[in-house]
């Protein structure tokens, strides 16, 4: 699936066949980090330097630590691409990294040597770089050494915390779900002590604040961040566990209302858009099915040339991307629509267009059926 981190990046590097994206706001901590090591932390380790070479260290520093993050998560595909588990992307952002799998382990020890890979790369990362600040001699060296060496064991630790999404999480539930041999109950269950972290870091932070803690606002952002992905993680588990064994099928309109392509655009939305309700109809000429018309089409045309202009000459032509077969799950239905940005797929059957699936008809059946499941 796409991401809001994808949409926001930028690609780098492929690195073992994974393409490597940075997100806008790396560079955001990218120049935090250089101004602060460059303007406070090597101007006190060695304060005879001349600035620019505090700049340069800093710059350096900043890098080193990007490779940093950036070992972390290949760490972790390697040991994915290792069971066949393909990695999308790996997105490099203000607080760290996420590689992107499609799909996930097929069993617990899978998603505990997955998980537990990051942690251990960060770790030993922080060795190699104590290892070298003890074998070099100039000061500012030696502080850049001491502090990747420091940041890689904060980072190494900091992903061991036991709540999902982060690594410690992961392996949480790699245990409840041996226990339970319950995939979706054990990341929802994850997700909950994920949430429940966060939220000790936002009010030990707004504590901290009012105390004159100087890092309080700090902590309350990172609380913010692991909230807002542990309750994303507990939503996508609820929407898999309910679309399991669900076909695309069950939930397609099959009686399809479709548009001609003479059609004009003031019709269309009079006796269409406004009669149905429905944010998109498919185009159909003389039999054949051409493409889609969504709302998004009719707002690039100015409402003054709305009786004038022709569907014809604003839809948008069919790909055979856009097509799923009846028997296909619902949930990769789901996954196509959102990496296609589409609202709707065609259903079709031996080259014929049986049904249309939408994203807010899965997402109406996802609520109903929460619905019931709550009234039992």
């Amino acid at each position: 699936m796409n991401t809001p981190l994808q949409a926001g990046s930028l690609k780098i590097a492929k690195i073992m066949g994974i393409p490597i994206r940075v997100h806008f706001s790396w560079l955001i901590i990218f120049g935090l980090i250089t101004w602060s090591l460059s303007t406070f932390y090597f101007p006190k380790a060695a304060p005879q330097l001349p600035v620019t070479a505090y700049w340069i260290s800093g710059t350096i520093a900043a890098l080193l630590l990007f490779v940093s993050v950036a070992f972390h998560e290949l760490s972790h595909s390697f040991v994915a691409l290792k069971y066949k588990l393909p990695i999308i992307n790996i997105t490099l952002f203000i607080f760290g990294g996420v590689a992107q799998m499609k799909g996930e382990p097929a069993n617990p020890k899978i998603e505990f040597r997955m998980a537990i890979a990051g942690p251990l790369s960060s770790f030993f990362l922080s060795l190699v770089f104590f290892i070298i600040y003890n074998l070099v001699t100039s000061e500012v060296v030696k502080a850049l050494f001491s502090y990747l060496a420091e940041l890689n064991l904060i980072l190494g630790a900091f992903n061991l915390i036991p709540g999902f999404p982060m690594d410690g999480g992961r392996v949480v539930r790699a245990y409840i779900w041996k226990q339970t041999n319950d995939f979706f109950y054990a990341t929802r269950k994850a997700s909950s002590y994920g949430q429940k972290i966060a939220l000790f870091f936002i009010i030990f932070g707004l504590i901290s604040i009012f105390t004159g803690f100087s890092n309080g606002l700090w902590l309350m952002l990172i609380g913010w961040f692991l909230y807002t992905a542990a309750q994303a993680s507990y939503q996508q588990a609820s929407l898999q566990e309910t679309l399991t064994g669900v076909k695309v099928k069950d939930i397609m309109v099959k009686d399809i209302v479709s548009i001609s392509p003479d059609t004009t655009i003031d019709t269309a939305v009079n006796e269409y858009f406004l009669k149905y309700g429905y944010g998109g109809f498919p185009v159909v000429g003389n039999g054949k099915f051409l493409g889609i018309l969504t709302l998004k089409e009719i707002k690039d045309v100015s409402k003054e040339r709305w009786k004038i202009v022709k569907i014809s000459e604003i839809f948008t032509p069919h790909d055979k991307r856009w097509e799923v077969s009846g028997e296909e799950d619902a949930m990769k239905a789901l996954e196509l629509m959102i990496n296609e940005d589409k609202g709707r797929l065609m259903v079709t059957e031996k080259g014929n267009v049986i049904g249309l699936i939408t994203r807010n008809g899965i997402a109406k059946y996802v609520q109903v059926r929460g619905e019931i499941k709550a009234e039992r």
